[in-house]
């Protein structure tokens, strides 16, 4: 099995690595990700270039507080929806460090520490393909996110942020309260937070 800090220089084989590895753990999600595993053995385009309208990779962060039992939500201005922080992948950057730098930026809350156990630690915590809407003021038509969505934990106290460009607010929800706000996936996200083991409190 690669360590992805050997294949980090290539975000590719990096989302490819992650994602085979992820399927390992969660082998009933592959028929929802049937359409990221085609993209990345057959499609010609670069699959995490914005201007691929079939779809392309994006990076998120699930920030949990297991103290206070609770996620860092941001409200997305051009959605108009309460979401994880999250945003377009850029560069050669690694996944994981790319939704770090995403939550940081959105909610201005930092030091984000990555989830220390079982296979999270260096995982997605989910991937989840959705579709979103035609953009006309950007050009852009209707396509799907392919969002790997990796575990951080952070701080509740520390003070909010929001990058007023991209967020209009953001707030720390109690995770009962999350997993039925109206994002399909926000109920899977939860029950896997629950069933962490060793939920750890974040760093002083």
């Amino acid at each position: 099995m690669p360590d992805s800090a050997t294949i980090d220089h290539d975000p590719h084989a990096e989302a490819r690595d992650h994602l085979a590895r992820y399927l390992a753990q969660f082998p009933n999600e592959q028929a929802g990700l049937a359409a990221l595993t085609d993209q990345l053995l057959n499609d010609a385009g670069d699959v995490f270039a914005r201007s691929n309208m079939r779809g392309h990779i994006t990076t998120s962060a699930i920030v949990y507080d297991p103290c206070a039992d609770a996620v860092l939500m941001i409200h997305h201005a051009a959605l108009d929806r309460w979401l994880q922080p999250g945003g377009h992948h850029e560069g050669a950057q690694p996944l994981q460090a790319s939704a770090a730098r995403e939550a940081a930026e959105e909610t201005g809350v930092a030091p984000l520490d990555i989830w220390p156990h079982g296979p999270f630690r260096d995982l997605p915590l989910d991937i989840d393909s959705h579709a979103i809407p035609e953009r006309p003021a950007k050009g852009e038509s209707a396509h799907v996110h392919h969002d790997y969505i990796y575990l951080f934990s952070a701080d509740s106290r520390t003070a909010l942020r929001p990058d007023a460009a991209e967020v209009t607010a953001a707030r720390w929800v109690p995770r009962a309260e999350f997993a039925v706000m109206p994002e399909a996936r926000f109920a899977r996200l939860a029950a896997k937070i629950a069933s962490l083991r060793k939920p750890t409190a974040p760093s002083a």
